[in-house]
């Protein structure tokens, strides 16, 4: 069964932890993640790209999907399925699908624009039992079509929207979506804090969440970070798991062609994956 992501993070947020969301791509993704928290007895949250959901043949086909899949694998822990980075006409999208969570990104809007269209979703969401992340500054690099220059929030905003009602809010603190250049100066403690002391006990968001340091990743759960996205860390298991498999020529031996044995390097690759970051976030044992 699908639930709101809210509960688990109001939890997550008390306890000094952070649930993890998993982009999910396809089935094998989805199973992967999905048997990682029933094992883990972990709370977790699927995290679905617009394009990933085109991919995927339209998120009513994901939200079935997920669905099917929890009643079959006998899930037990909580799993909200979540829209990342949703534009306006996406998030009703979903809404409609049967997703239990949505994020609304509206940072590349005006402020007064944002906080217009973030109000009206707050009061769908609140209507129909949905958790809603909202976003301010933006996240570096670009995923799925979505690009930002990483700007840091503005921690007055982010009170404009965190008054509004929402779940969770996303505030840009120099995190990057994808792989981080050499360069990268760090995440901005300063901002974090700052936006932490301005909107209280709501849970913030860390997006962008391969690569960045452990001793990072922990700090910023101790200034309010409760839902930290790891997309990209996985794809990079998947793909280096599969290319073993296959230099190795263990795809020319028996049937080794086949799909089922093909993926599964990739599959356990992901579910590594999922373990390490849910034990690196402390939500082992928090379903």
């Amino acid at each position: 069964m699908l639930v709101s992501a809210k509960e688990m993070l109001t939890k997550a947020k008390e306890g000094h932890y952070a649930v993890g969301q998993f982009n999910i791509n396809n089935l094998e993704w989805t199973k992967a993640v999905l048997l990682t928290a029933e094992e883990q007895k972990s709370p977790v949250i699927l995290g679905v790209s617009e394009g990933a959901g085109k991919y995927m043949c339209g998120y009513k086909t994901v939200a079935d999907m997920v669905k099917a899949m929890i009643e079959e694998l006998k899930i037990t822990v909580p799993v909200a399925l979540h829209l990342d980075h949703g534009s306006y006409e996406g998030c009703y999208k979903c809404i409609e699908a049967g997703f239990s969570s949505i994020m609304f990104d509206g940072s590349h809007y005006p402020i007064a624009e944002n906080v217009e269209k973030t109000r009206e979703l707050v009061n769908v969401c609140a209507e129909k039992g949905l958790s809603l992340e909202a976003e301010v500054g933006s996240i570096g690099g670009e995923e799925d079509g979505v690009v930002g220059m990483g700007e840091c929030a503005d921690p007055n905003e982010c009170k404009m929207i965190a008054d509004l009602g929402v779940t969770m809010l996303a505030a840009g603190i120099g995190n990057i979506h994808g792989k981080y250049p050499e360069n990268w100066p760090g995440l901005s403690f300063e901002t974090l804090a700052a936006v932490s002391e301005k909107v209280g006990n709501m849970p913030l968001v860390l997006h962008g969440g391969t690569g960045i340091p452990e001793d990072m990743i922990k700090k910023a759960i101790n200034l309010g970070v409760s839902k930290i996205n790891v997309n990209t860390e996985c794809q990079l298991s998947f793909a280096a798991a599969t290319r073993a498999y296959i230099e190795a020529g263990k795809d020319q031996q028996g049937k080794g062609f086949d799909p089922r044995k093909l993926l599964a390097p990739g599959f356990e690759a992901i579910k590594a994956t999922v373990k390490e970051k849910m034990e690196l976030f402390g939500s082992v044992g928090k379903a």
